[in-house]
């Protein structure tokens, strides 16, 4: 088995065959005698690169004979001699607090245009659910990203919904908001670690968006009162579905209410009276 050295640099040239595995895939290669964990890394990116997701974090295994089974590579770890390692994805953790702060959080308003108003079911009450967490979006300085799902075909966003302010409004043809333009935009904001997701379709661009932001290490809040779909059926076993996966499920008074989270807030007075109203209570309630 290969062992931890002190951290001196190769002892000798030559190179060591090792057998680099992820996922179900095992494939031979060799790395230069001393090589340690940054030359591993490359390794894995050589071999696998297609088929890793840098969005995740990872963990270096060894096989340790002597235990029969991985452990995690020993701390100054050189190789010197044949062994086996692996690449393992951790795992996203599934059960989360959902606590939201505004220095943390994003939100994403999907696809709120003017041809699936006629479409959608009570698209006039997510609208106005959607312009109220706009408004304390702006209040509370917490960045908005929309998308318009081509919209040369099906209109710009409705005109009820200001997006005065906003980080981003991007054309798209794929469902999911997750575009590169989007992931930009995400790298340019510090610390985001939660993102309030709300439009239309459920069942569509809200779900795939929200299973790559998953994928991508980001805890995502479904606002139930501000999406839909055309099918209640649909919308209802989205959201079911979704919940399943960790998606925290919630309103949007729940949401705005979280941001501030103190009477003594300086944006409580404007925020209690964003929701002095209460939010529809239309034919979503029962499809949730």
């Amino acid at each position: 088995m290969a062992a931890a050295e002190p951290a001196a640099g190769p002892a000798g040239g030559g190179s060591v065959p090792v057998l680099f595995c992820f996922s179900v895939f095992a494939r031979p290669s060799s790395v230069p005698h001393g090589a340690g964990y940054e030359l591993l890394i490359q390794k894995f990116l050589s071999l696998y690169g297609d088929q890793i997701d840098m969005h995740r974090k990872f963990v270096v295994q060894l096989f340790a004979e002597e235990w029969s089974q991985y452990i995690d590579l020993p701390k100054g770890f050189l190789v010197n001699e044949r062994c086996k390692v692996r690449l393992v994805p951790l795992q996203i953790q599934i059960a989360t607090l959902g606590n939201l702060t505004p220095s943390s959080t994003v939100f994403f308003c999907c696809d709120m245009q003017e041809r699936f108003r006629p479409a959608i079911k009570y698209f006039g009450d997510i609208i106005s659910v959607g312009q109220r967490l706009l408004q304390g979006a702006r209040l509370l300085g917490i960045p908005v990203i929309v998308t318009e799902q081509y919209p040369k075909g099906l209109g710009s966003t409705v005109q009820e919904i200001d997006l005065t302010g906003a980080k981003l409004v991007l054309p798209k043809t794929k469902f999911s908001m997750v575009l590169p333009e989007v992931e930009a935009a995400l790298a340019e904001i510090p610390g985001v670690r939660s993102i309030v997701l709300f439009g239309v379709e459920t069942h569509v661009c809200i779900q795939q968006t929200a299973l790559e932001l998953i994928g991508r290490g980001l805890e995502v809040h479904i606002v139930a009162d501000a999406t839909s779909s055309r099918s209640m059926m649909d919308r209802m076993f989205a959201l079911e579905r979704l919940a399943r996966t960790g998606i925290i499920v919630t309103t949007s008074e729940a949401i705005l209410l979280q941001l501030v989270a103190d009477k003594e807030h300086p944006k409580f007075k404007e925020i209690q009276n964003l929701i002095k109203a209460s939010a529809p209570e239309s034919g979503l309630l029962s499809k949730v």
